[in-house]
């Protein structure tokens, strides 16, 4: 799988968002915010083919988390960009 190319990863203060700088009209009810660890994890694997497990070993050598962390939270993470479109397989 691979994150969209044609969205792009931004800092708002403290917040990061994801927008897609193609569309025509801003849509606020489609506006992804991440978190510290999700926007790192984006900026990790952007433009890049990756897995879950690619996920994973980015989680276990960047934070201090043990390895049924990082399974639970790889899932949930690929779940979510899944879910918002924001993975294109």
């Amino acid at each position: 799988m691979k994150l969209r190319n044609d969205l792009q990863l931004r800092k708002l203060g403290e917040d990061f968002i994801i927008i897609d700088p193609g569309q025509e009209m801003v849509d606020m009810s489609k506006v992804f915010t991440l978190n510290e660890t999700a926007a790192f994890l984006w900026e990790e694997l952007h433009d890049t083919e990756f897995s879950e497990e690619t996920v994973i070993q980015i989680l276990l050598e960047n934070y201090e988390v043990d390895e049924a962390l990082a399974i639970k939270d790889a899932k949930r993470l690929i779940q979510d960009f899944v879910k918002g479109g924001l993975i294109s397989v």
